[in-house]
């Protein structure tokens, strides 16, 4: 079977990586064409496009690259039609792939979604139109599907949080001890678009100035080069950074400041205590804060519906506010057994029976086989 799969970020990359390990498992003549990075590739996808070509972040910086945007789409298409996938399967990313959605159904594939648009948070009423375009929706939050059904009558199915099996496959395989320096490790993960890292990086490297005791290792983006960090770290003595390390770095960790995305959830499986951190253009900033419908900005206080970590957003996120709440994170014996005990409730409810990788691809080939 041929199968045509879209991941426009790191994330993306990561599970479609082992989404794809699971279908070849179960489809031994699968020909898989993507759009991702190193690690679909590594899995036996024929690259398209890379990720890292991708990345734009915010409304702002999407109205600036709109022509690159529209390029890269119609790039899509027509290596879509080239192609002849029986089967196009969205992984996240959803400002295009619901694009691509669209026009792959009326062309006539079949279209799997991976890992929900964030509906729930605004623009609830795409769902409308997501029902009538994706033939089947694979949910990794535990409260979307019934968000899906008891909102739009859509029966959605709900495969577990694949982050869940990549956190514990690591911690079997992958040493633990990280040797940077006798101190005690705070994690710094500042983003992976340059947007983003510009902007929250350097205020997260001033808590080096505050805790000296302490090392503070910046977790790279892997789209990233050196080249672009080194202007941040010059005037520091106790940082260090780290490429394609950043769960070794977070097995190590005391805590961590996390921008907002994917990394929290990381952070909290590998039960790091962490503040959550983000601040972005003033103008963006204010279209988001219009439109979201949620009370949190970070997947761990989603899913948990309350303020498990500390949310920095904004005009919050000040070196005093952040310096405060490190201190409680590092020498607060109460607060860091709630987190604790949170963060295990959390995982509990990211698992399901298997692994949400294995369960989404045999979902996908029974699709395929049987329309069901």
């Amino acid at each position: 079977m041929k199968y045509y799969i879209i991941a426009g970020e790191a994330s993306g990359d990561l599970h479609g990586s082992n989404l794809i390990k699971e279908l070849k498992l179960l489809d031994a003549d699968s020909n898989i064409r993507a759009w991702g990075g190193d690690k679909m590739q590594a899995a036996g996808a024929v690259l398209a496009k890379h990720y890292r070509d991708l990345a734009f972040m915010g409304f702002i910086e999407v109205a600036m690259n709109l022509r690159t945007i529209f390029k890269n789409l119609a790039f899509c298409k027509s290596d879509i039609f080239r192609f002849k996938p029986d089967v196009v399967i969205l992984i996240d990313y959803p400002g295009f792939n619901l694009r691509i959605a669209e026009w792959a159904k009326e062309n006539g594939l079949k279209v799997v979604y991976y890992i929900s648009p964030q509906v729930w948070a605004w623009k609830e009423n795409r769902a409308l139109k997501m029902r009538k375009i994706i033939d089947k929706l694979l949910v990794i939050l535990p409260f979307e599907k019934d968000f899906y059904k008891n909102k739009f009558g859509w029966n959605v199915d709900y495969v577990g949080n694949p982050l869940v099996s990549v956190v514990d496959n690591f911690k079997k395989e992958r040493p633990l001890q990280m040797h940077t320096s006798d101190k005690k490790i705070i994690a710094l993960l500042p983003g992976s678009r340059k947007q983003e890292v510009s902007i929250q990086l350097p205020i997260m490297l001033k808590m080096a100035e505050y805790f000296p005791d302490y090392q503070f290792v910046v977790a790279q983006a892997p789209s990233l080069d050196d080249s672009f960090y080194q202007p941040f770290l010059k005037n520091y003595s106790n940082i260090s950074m780290v490429k394609n390390q950043t769960y070794t770095v977070l097995s190590n960790a005391s805590a961590a400041l996390v921008t907002s995305g994917t990394a929290t959830l990381e952070t909290a499986l590998f039960h790091v205590p962490q503040v959550v951190c983000y601040r972005g253009n003033a103008v963006s900033y204010q279209i988001a804060k219009w439109l979201a419908k949620v009370k949190y900005i970070s997947l761990v206080n989603l899913i948990m519906d309350k303020p498990v970590v500390k949310e920095l957003i904004q005009y919050d996120l000040t070196t005093e506010n952040l310096k405060n709440e490190l201190q409680l994170l590092l020498h607060d014996k109460a607060r860091q057994l709630q987190i604790e005990n949170d963060y295990q409730q959390l995982r509990n409810s990211l698992s399901v029976n298997g692994n949400a990788s294995a369960n989404a691809a045999a979902i996908i080939v029974k699709f395929m086989k049987t329309g069901a």
